[in-house]
């Protein structure tokens, strides 16, 4: 595990956090697109195939971060990389990947994806100078409702 910034610790999530976590969600602005695969029900699924892979960072009580990945046993996702914003550009978001991205090699993960809208050129930028890099996408992204 990566040590983060000073006063912050990082440790896994579990379900009592969900209310902060999904208010922390609702406030961190546009950019990180929540749905009904944010319920409750369908993090603790969630919680229950990856647990190691949902973290949050604390300062004190209050959740200044989170990293949510997933590993399907083949490849590798990341979700909801956030930081609160009076804490972004000291190191946190990067600290946050780097944590993920170790637990995810563990688990003998090769690639990673992840799925950043157009517009947010911030987070764009932040990814490729983390060394992700945009993929050429020959095919049509779909997508089906199962519920």
């Amino acid at each position: 595990m990566t040590k983060p910034p000073d006063g912050i610790t990082l440790r896994q999530f579990s379900l009592d956090d969900y209310d902060a976590v999904y208010a922390f969600w609702t406030a961190i602005g546009p950019g990180l697109g929540l749905s009904a695969s944010d319920s409750r029900e369908e993090i603790a699924k969630k919680v229950m195939r990856d647990p190691d892979l949902f973290l949050l960072a604390l300062d004190g009580d209050r959740i200044v971060g989170t990293v949510l990945g997933g590993f399907d046993g083949r490849r590798g996702m990341i979700y909801h990389l956030a930081v609160a914003r009076d804490y972004r550009r000291r190191g946190l978001g990067r600290r946050l990947m780097a944590d993920v991205e170790e637990r995810l090699r563990a688990k003998g993960c090769r690639k990673c994806y992840l799925l950043v809208h157009n517009d947010n050129q911030h987070a764009i930028d932040f990814y490729t100078r983390d060394g992700w890099s945009d993929m050429t996408v020959r095919v049509k992204i779909m997508g089906k409702e199962l519920q």
